[in-house]
């Protein structure tokens, strides 16, 4: 099998080559852009068959017509960018592109949604296609994804592709993406320097310092569902997630946990530029990937935070380099 993915030096991207590693599979075709991050350390260990620039993929798709899967999942994920000119280029072109270029050559196409389409969370956060002119999502980032699952689904092709909606995603990996790194990772640096953990306070009367939360999904997690969908031919929209919410303070104990230290955490205002944007509450209902056939239970918080504190951050270590070391 002759697999593309579009992202592939990027955190998911990145770890979803590492599974099919794995599983047997290098034929992979990486397609990104490096810029001046240091992403192309997450390659070094991983085995693929060739790398091409994201912008001249784009140019020679006909080349590359012999694939039978593509997982697109290069985008721009800040939720911070304001360049929606930017934004709409590359997360829904660029996605439209792909998209009819591998439903005219027959092939599966799995591709990188966000729960960022949700929005505040009031329209509900059940997957699917039918709530979709619902959904008000909060930053442009968000509206480039839901633009494109709005396009696939007036099109009728989510009987043909697959999109996922991935919750908070942690795990090696992710050190080049700056302030969007997970707070697992900021974490690990900050309380190493200055021995403490700042969270934002709430700028919501609704909610407690630190009693807001996410659904926090391991990578490891949103790899194996990822994966599940790239030969069994079932399509739609579907949520990526751990099925849980947990709060800041749950995951400021398990950091403090996993690093054997005791919890000290200090709050700090939140940015004015983030408050009228930011999702206080979000929680993966995962019906659909399980009637999909997923059936593994996702990696509990404190099991997740510790794996990746203890194996990853702290010998630095990126996904696939125990191997390389054995």
């Amino acid at each position: 099998m002759r697999i593309i993915v579009t992202g592939g030096a990027g955190f998911i991207g990145s770890a979803v080559v590492w599974r099919l590693n794995e599983l047997g599979f290098d034929d992979i075709l990486i397609v990104d852009r490096m810029d001046e991050t240091d992403k192309w350390k997450n390659l070094a260990p991983l085995k693929f068959a060739d790398y091409v620039d994201a912008d001249d993929f784009a140019d020679e798709l006909d080349l590359h017509e012999d694939a039978d899967c593509v997982f697109h999942l290069g985008a721009c994920s800040s939720t911070t960018e304001t360049d929606a000119d930017y934004m709409f280029r590359n997360n829904f072109e660029y996605t439209k592109l792909l998209a009819l270029w591998t439903l005219e050559n027959d092939r599966r196409f799995i591709y990188a949604s966000s729960a960022a389409t949700y929005g505040d969370g009031s329209a509900g956060m059940e997957d699917g296609t039918d709530g979709l002119a619902r959904l008000r999502p909060l930053n442009v980032y968000g509206y480039s994804k839901h633009l494109f699952d709005q396009w696939a689904a007036r099109n009728g092709l989510f009987d043909r592709i697959v999109g996922l909606r991935y919750f908070n995603v942690f795990g090696p990996n992710e050190n080049h993406k700056g302030d969007m790194r997970s707070l697992v990772n900021k974490a690990f640096g900050q309380i190493n320097s200055t021995g403490k953990l700042q969270l934002f306070k709430s700028a919501n009367p609704d909610y407690a310092d630190g009693e807001f939360g996410r659904d926090f999904v391991y990578v490891k997690d949103a790899v194996d569902m990822t994966l599940h969908f790239m030969e069994n031919g079932v399509g739609g929209l579907f949520n990526v997630g751990s099925g849980r919410m947990n709060t800041w303070n749950a995951l400021a104990d398990a950091i403090f946990r996993a690093l054997d230290l005791p919890k000290n955490v200090e709050f700090i205002d939140m940015p004015e530029h983030l408050r009228d944007r930011y999702q206080y509450h979000t929680l993966a209902d995962l019906t659909r990937i399980r009637d999909a056939g997923y059936t593994a239970e996702t990696i509990p918080l404190d099991e997740a935070v510790a794996d990746y504190v203890r194996n990853y951050l702290v010998p630095g270590r990126h996904l696939g380099d125990q191997i390389r070391d054995e």
